[in-house]
């Protein structure tokens, strides 16, 4: 890949710079092991990312409500009915979910040839959060909640289009969801690059599967950073 041609890079922000897998089990764990809920890891997340994409597909509601929805349908599927704080204090967690070790130096270095930018299935308030954890000033933060839509909805990437700063052939989208990100930005025309998180690691985590090809497939931000010269 010639990243000369690209001034833009956009990202998905929860499965790429912070670590939302990680994130969800420890919002997660102690709730269901509340209520005697036993479940592996990989069927927990598999179970969460079927929920969340119907959810999302349907009509646009702030993610806040999309998690609290998202834990009443693990409740059915595990025969336990939330509290009202537990519905509270999942639909803020993603305050507290961690950045990935390597995002925060990998983003400040590309941020010295590159326009930054997000793009996320995110409420506004709940974004700042983590972006001060990943303590990078980004040139623009798009959410579904300005759009009015979650990706893999075309919308999202058609704003980003019109919004970006540069002509779309000079942005490039990275990204860890084929689901949400790579397959629709490739139906759009965008180059993209898949942070593959999942590497060696069976199923597709919290995000459902897809078929699409990448442009460039890489493990982390760091490889991402040295491919692109910054570091």
């Amino acid at each position: 890949m010639d990243f000369e041609r690209y001034r833009c890079l956009s990202f998905d922000c929860y499965g790429t710079l912070i670590d939302w897998e990680s994130g969800l089990l420890s919002s997660l764990r102690p709730l269901l092991n509340h209520h005697r809920v036993e479940v592996c890891d990989r069927e927990l997340l598999e179970l969460y990312a079927q929920h969340e994409a119907k959810i999302e597909a349907a009509e646009y509601r702030p993610y806040k409500e999309v998690l609290r929805e998202v834990l009443r349908e693990l409740g059915k599927s595990f025969n336990f009915s939330p509290t009202s704080d537990e519905l509270e204090n999942f639909s803020v967690s993603v305050k507290n979910w961690p950045p990935f070790a390597d995002s925060g130096d990998a983003l400040r270095a590309l941020q010295t040839k590159y326009r930054l930018i997000i793009l996320s299935n995110i409420d506004d308030d709940l974004i700042k959060y983590s972006a001060k954890l990943l303590d990078v000033d980004f040139d623009e933060i798009f959410t579904a909640q300005r759009i009015g839509a979650y990706k893999p909805s075309l919308r999202n990437f058609q704003y980003l289009i019109k919004n970006a700063g540069v002509p779309q052939d000079q942005v490039l989208h990275i990204a860890q969801s084929l689901f949400h990100d790579i397959a629709p930005a490739k139906q759009l025309g965008f180059s993209t690059v898949w942070v593959n998180r999942q590497k060696g690691m069976e199923g597709f985590g919290a995000t459902p599967p897809a078929e699409t090809e990448p442009d460039l497939e890489v493990p982390d931000m760091k490889k991402l950073a040295f491919l692109a010269g910054v570091i």
